[in-house]
This record gives structure tokens, C-alpha cells and sequence, in this order.
């Protein structure tokens, strides 16, 4: 059913691997020297139950109840033992100086959450205006609130905010839009270094289209800002070790000609950025952007002609694909953030894009929560609607287009988010060589995940978090090795 490969050489039940040393601790058990509460970077390993995707055509999970991953100081993954007893362990890292964390039978570790479609400034309007079309919902509620960014404290709250509401629900890379302001993108970066989370980080491009105090004052200065705005990111993560600046132009409708193709010559300036736009959400705004670009066929002709089509282009939602912009997307390598929460509340209509055939054409598909624009900052709630929306493409399409099993919607949600925004040598699952961005989960909570019976399988206990749980199951997040969240007891 969940369409995983299970690695299991127990024998026994996950419930029934209980070591003497864990009979009563249900949280992390910590070596005398161990530094989870520090910012001191050690090298570190982990023991106990590991789940991941895999980077196999059919997105295969690998649940594995006894496993050993090995991290160096600066948060790089070096090793990973698959099926490692207790007693083994000392054997296979140097104890003198790395720290060793066992997981409780009740606790296991999957990959960071990556959502690529995130715009930090609704967190504040999330839940709001559900149901309207995306140009109403658009004029009526964001561009008011997102107009209230150009005051430097009010960005500094709602972005501290946001990003402890993302990393405590286990979301350790954000491709964020900002707003409009230079100033308050600048804030939104530098609250996400200080906090430890990955992230994109793009300031709007905006010169029509949008009320007069939410637009930028010209052309010239829209790509003057955004130039601040990459050099301000360089400035404080010169290697890029967690930010990067994300040219954003929101969609069509708000950018003219001249910034499309500014942003582009910017782009081509700099191919290590990467590009993310709104791209075929919805009738009322293709329909809009066909009177203001007669000139093209499709978006993705519009997009190509500018320069702003590449494999660094992140295209929110594609609910509405012609044949071609298929085979556009395919040859250009772009990723697509499936945004399934948003496009069943806000546009007008129950949008449910094309995801089985983006995956059957080898096209690069991850989740956006798309914070803001449905009822859900959750990208587990994420996993779980894009499981509807698939299983009603399956309908619509007579069966033609399968529904995602549980193991797809995990891997859109972590590996196929790391592929989308080009990260995949990074983070996204544990082979060796990766960043250790990774979530302890524990079941044993209290919450509203379902009951883990004695006789559940590891599998059985994942399904049950992924289809029940929440971030009151996630208990540790953690970003480069470094521990950026944890649930104190």
C-alpha cells in the first residue's frame, strides 16, 4: 500500500526493540558529553529507527528500525549504517569525540520538511477570504496585509513568527516570497540565519496591477532594490551555507515587460539563483495574463522569452498545462511546487493540477504550503491534500492519472522538494555526503495521532504520523547537525 522498500532484520515488532538502557526514557537519551541543547559543533550520531526516500524511479521509501547515521562537526552526513544492534555501536564511531544519541523505541527520524511555496508575509492572514477567486482574494486581503511590511518592526514580529511556526512544524528549508520592500526582505533573511532554517529568500516584483501603495515606484527601482536585496544576502551567508536570494516576480500580471526581461538579464548575471513565480493557477489570472501578453501563447512561451525558464525555476501551482508547456518544462529542467491546500480553497474552482503526469514525464514535482492562500501552514496537511486532490485527478481523468501513494506524497514533500529547488546534492534524504537537516518524531505524546498498538510495524507507526499527527509529534528539528528546535520536558 505505502509502495516502500521496509529493511527490517529484527524479527521483531517496532515496539519490541526496547534496549535496557531506554526501558524508561521515551525522549533523546544523551551521552554525558552530549551538546543537543548547544550550538557548539561536534561530531555527532544517532541511533534508532530512520526513514527516508530514496532516489528511485518510484520513490520508494527505506524504513529501517535499527539504523546508525554518523555526522561530522560541520553538520555533513559521513556515514550511514543500516541495521546496527546496540551493542554495536561502539564499534563504528569514535566515542572520545562524538556524541551519541540514542532514539526511544517510540521515536524515528525522516528528512526535513522543504516547501517550496511559501510566502512569509501571510502568516498573518492565513485562514482568511477562503473561497474567493485569486484576483479578488488578491485585492481584498493580501495586498492590505502585505502592505503593512513597509514598517521595518512589523516585518521583524510577523517574520520571527512564521519562521518559529515553519521550524516547529519540522519545515527546515522555505522558499519564501517577501514583500515588496527591500528593508523587510533584508529582515525576513536575516531572522532565517539566526534562527538556523534554509531558505530562499525573494523580494516581489511588482509595477502594475496592485493598489498604489503596494507597488514598486518604477521599473528601475524594482531591480535596483533586488539587487540590494541579493547583496545584502551574500553579505551576512557569503558561502551560501543556508540563504540564497530567489528572484521572484509574482506573476505576469503584476511585472511589465521591461521587468521580466530585467529580471532575466539578472538571472543570466547570476546562475546560481534561483527563480520562482506563479505559473497557471487559475482561469480568472491565465485569462488575465493572455490580455496583457496577446504577444504569447502560453506562460511558459511568456516565461521562456524573458529568460525566467530554467532547471532553477521554481513554477507554483500549474493547475492548467497545455501539451507543450509539458515538454517546455520537461527540456528546461523547471520544478513545479504542487500546492495542493491552496488550490482547493482560493482561485475559484477545485484545482487539481496534473501531478501523476508531471511525475510520469520526469518532471521535478515537491509541496508548497503556500502559507497564506488555504487553511494550512502544515506541510503535513500538505502530503495529505495532495493525496485527495490526486485521487480526484484519478476520477477526472478516468482513471488515467493514479493517485499518490503515501511513500509519493512523503517524497514530494522532502527528496522531490530538494530536486525542485536544485538542493538534492544537499538535503532531502541521508545518503552519505548530505546535509543532516533532519526531524525526530515520537509518538508517544500527547496529541491526536492515532494509537500505536503493540503489534505495529515501523511502517505501520510512520502511516500513522503521516495520515494523523502533527507538530506535537515532532519533537527535534535540526539543520546542518545543528539543533534549531526542540520540545522541552
Amino acid at each position: 500500500m505505502l509502495g516502500f522498500r521496509f529493511v527490517c532484520k529484527t524479527g521483531m515488532t517496532y515496539n519490541q526493540r526496547k534496549r535496557p538502557d531506554l526501558e524508561n526514557h521515551f525522549l533523546l537519551s544523551k551521552s554525558p558529553q552530549s551538546n543537543m541543547g548547544s550550538h557548539e559543533a561536534t561530531a555527532q550520531a544517532f541511533h534508532g529507527a530512520v526513514i527516508h526516500s530514496l532516489s528511485t524511479p518510484g520513490h520508494d521509501l527505506e524504513i529501517l528500525p535499527a539504523a546508525l547515521l554518523i555526522v561530522e562537526a560541520q553538520g555533513v552526513i559521513t556515514a550511514f549504517h543500516k541495521d546496527v544492534k546496540p551493542g554495536e555501536v561502539g564499534s563504528l564511531i569514535d566515542t572520545a569525540t562524538t556524541t551519541l544519541h540514542y532514539l526511544s523505541p517510540s521515536q524515528f527520524i525522516i528528512p526535513g520538511f522543504i516547501d517550496t511555496h511559501n510566502h512569509a508575509p501571510q502568516w498573518a492572514q492565513r485562514g482568511l477570504g477562503q473561497g474567493q477567486h485569486i484576483l479578488d482574494w488578491l485585492s481584498a486581503i493580501t495586498f492590505p496585509n502585505e502592505g503593512r511590511f513597509r514598517d521595518p518592526s512589523h516585518a521583524q514580529r510577523i517574520y520571527s513568527s512564521a519562521i518559529d511556526g515553519f521550524l516547529r512544524q519540522g519545515i527546515t528549508t522555505a522558499s519564501y516570497y517577501g514583500s515588496i520592500h527591500p528593508e523587510a526582505t533584508n529582515i525576513l533573511a536575516d531572522l532565517c540565519l539566526a534562527k538556523g532554517q534554509r531558505a530562499f529568500v525573494g523580494k516581489c516584483n511588482m509595477t502594475r496591477n496592485s493598489p498604489d501603495y503596494y507597488r514598486d515606484a518604477s521599473v528601475e527601482q524594482s531591480l535596483r532594490d533586488t539587487e540590494s536585496c541579493i547583496a545584502h544576502i551574500r553579505k551576512i551567508d557569503p558561502e551560501g551555507m543556508l540563504l540564497k536570494h530567489v528572484l521572484t516576480p509574482r506573476f505576469a500580471i503584476s511585472c511589465d515587460a521591461d521587468g521580466l526581461a530585467g529580471l532575466g538579464q539578472i538571472a543570466a548575471k547570476n546562475p546560481d539563483l534561483p527563480i520562482q513565480t506563479h505559473f497557471n493557477e487559475a482561469e480568472q489570472e491565465i485569462t488575465a495574463t493572455r490580455e496583457l501578453f496577446p504577444q504569447f501563447s502560453s506562460e511558459a512561451d511568456l516565461y521562456h522569452h524573458y529568460g525566467l525558464l530554467t532547471k532553477r525555476s521554481i513554477l507554483a501551482h500549474c493547475c492548467y498545462m497545455a501539451p507543450h508547456e509539458f515538454d517546455k518544462l520537461k527540456e528546461l529542467q523547471c520544478g513545479v511546487a504542487h500546492c495542493p491546500i491552496s488550490n482547493m480553497t482560493v482561485g475559484g474552482g477545485f484545482m487539481a493540477a496534473p501531478i501523476r503526469e508531471f511525475l510520469n514525464r520526469g518532471i521535478k514535482v515537491g509541496l508548497g504550503t503556500d502559507s497564506g492562500g488555504g487553511f494550512s501552514s502544515s506541510m503535513l496537511d500538505a502530503i495529505r491534500q495532495a493525496m485527495i486532490a490526486s485521487h480526484a485527478r484519478e476520477v477526472e481523468s478516468k482513471g488515467r492519472d493514479k493517485g499518490l501513494k503515501i511513500a509519493e506524497a512523503f517524497y514530494l514533500a522532502t527528496l522531490g522538494g530538494a530536486e525542485v529547488c536544485c538542493l538534492e546534492d544537499k538535503v532531502g534524504n541521508f545518503e552519505v555526503g548530505k546535509e543532516f537537516d533532519a526531524l525526530v518524531v515520537d509518538w508517544q505524546r500527547d496529541g491526536v495521532m492515532t494509537i500505536v498498538e503493540e503489534e505495529d510495524e515501523l511502517d505501520t507507526v510512520f502511516e500513522k504520523f503521516v495520515m494523523t499527527g502533527d507538530d506535537r509529534n515532532i519533537v527535534r528539528v535540526l539543520v546542518k547537525g545543528r539543533m534549531v528546535r526542540e520540545v522541552k520536558i
